[in-house]
């Protein structure tokens, strides 16, 4: 079977446990798959070198581009399309489907981006009902940017950009989800969310920063954006409205850490406020 007309771009660091199911899931159906990893101390680098992915290093000058923005500036520029894929991340026989469908004939016209569905996993188990999302992964790099946003000296982030999507004139949707699985324990989540709710809180006091953000945002995250209490409101959704209950203990567990994820942000912009 012909390989997709798509570059795989995956950026990592310190995906040891999770990089081989990532790169084995896309191999063979892609014409590049690419690991742009940030000198990772594990072992991320050699396994996917050995599972046959091509591997670049990456140092950020701490300016833009952003490394996302840098995959679609220098991963494979001969090949117009380029999926971003995170280190924790794979691609089922359903998406991949899909994606044969879509590029079947080279000649049909696309819209600039597509987004994608994030079938995620929380401590072992797959939730069905309480989170929906949809990521903009697959781009043709000559029609769509990640904006520059002046949080570089946010803390939390770093080199990878924030939680607002690239920037497209044209977007179309595909059905089937790309599997969140992180493999390591539920305290890497933790840590994980610690550092995004530094820079969620770094945005209330910084109002024009918030705006741009904002602005770039997918519709749910821009909704989510203006609701009050915040805690609150994210559990009430995920648990009831989205009927998180259905998945059991981890929707739970879920739902309530994603409550935790908000206080934080909510604490911690107040913190800042009396410093």
């Amino acid at each position: 079977m012909s390989r997709l007309p798509i570059a795989v771009a995956i950026p990592t660091k310190n995906e040891g446990l999770n990089i081989a199911e990532a790169v084995t899931s896309v191999l063979g159906h892609f014409e590049a798959v690419v690991v742009v990893d940030s000198h990772s101390t594990d072992e991320t680098a050699k396994i996917a070198a050995e599972c046959g992915a091509e591997v670049i290093m990456y140092t950020w000058d701490g300016g833009h581009p952003r490394k996302k923005q840098w995959c679609l500036d220098h991963v494979r520029t001969d090949l117009d399309w380029i999926l971003l894929l995170d280190g924790d991340e794979r691609i089922g026989p359903g998406l991949l489907a899909e994606l044969r469908q879509v590029f079947a004939d080279p000649a049909a016209p696309k819209p600039a981006a597509y987004d994608i569905p994030l079938g995620y996993w929380f401590s072992g188990k797959r939730l069905r009902h309480g989170y929906t999302i949809r990521k903009r992964s697959l781009t043709d790099r000559t029609r769509c940017r990640y904006p520059e946003v002046g949080d570089l000296d946010a803390p939390g982030i770093g080199e990878v950009e924030g939680h607002y999507q690239p920037v497209a004139d044209s977007v179309g949707s595909l059905r089937n989800p790309i599997e969140h699985q992180d493999l390591d324990p539920v305290t890497a989540w933790f840590e994980r969310h610690n550092r995004y709710s530094d820079w969620e809180a770094w945005l209330e006091h910084h109002p024009e920063v918030k705006e741009q953000v904002r602005r770039v945002k997918s519709r749910q995250g821009q909704l989510f954006h203006k609701a009050p209490f915040k805690p609150l409101v994210s559990f009430a959704y995920m648990y009831l409205y989205r009927r998180g209950f259905l998945d059991g203990r981890a929707g739970f567990d879920f739902a309530l850490a994603m409550s935790f994820y908000r206080w934080q942000i909510a604490l911690k912009s107040r913190e800042g406020k009396t410093v």
